[in-house]
């Protein structure tokens, strides 16, 4: 495998760690200190984007199916797989993992002094008031997703990349 996918697929994975434990970090009491900041959305969009579309685009040029990149996926070294495998595991735990709370609100917002969020639910959808502890709830909530969903997207695309590696190895070592 070329060192150009290796590469890749560490700095895939570093960020994707980074926000997992960031993500993680939430179930802690208190809050986090970047809670409720709307520049994290836009850096975080802007440091996966492009990260995610280079590893799709090297998944197309591999000229794979998913059956042969999963084949190609056991070909790695068993730590490797480890590593990607308690990844993956972490990221489906942040992501899916107990939120505590209701799962049907969740935009929230102080206007006026009083705490706001917007319900989900089918009986009463719109905007909410909820107490600071439901707020508190919501707010951790909504920063776990923010940060779980990317990093969970990133150890994807570090997967993709070793994936199509392994193929790129393959084809090359056929010839």
């Amino acid at each position: 495998m070329g060192w150009s996918f290796k590469v890749h697929s560490a700095v895939a994975l570093g960020l994707g760690a980074v926000l997992l434990t960031a993500a993680a970090l939430t179930w802690l009491p208190g809050m986090l200190p970047w809670a409720g900041a709307r520049w994290l959305a836009v850096l975080l969009l802007v440091a996966a984007f492009p990260v995610v579309v280079a590893a799709v685009v090297r998944g197309v040029l591999a000229k794979a199916d998913r059956w042969t990149l999963l084949v190609a996926l056991r070909c790695l070294p068993g730590r490797v797989q480890a590593v990607m495998v308690a990844m993956a595991a972490l990221g489906l735990a942040v992501v899916f993992g107990p939120g505590g709370g209701d799962r049907h609100l969740q935009g929230p917002e102080i206007r006026d002094g009083r705490y706001t969020a917007f319900s989900t639910a089918p009986h009463a959808r719109g905007t909410v008031e909820i107490t600071r502890a439901q707020y508190l709830t919501v707010l951790e909530n909504d920063q776990r997703l923010l940060l779980g969903i990317p990093g969970l997207l990133l150890v994807g695309a570090a997967c993709a990349v070793l994936a199509a590696g392994e193929i790129h190895r393959a084809d090359l070592r056929a010839r």
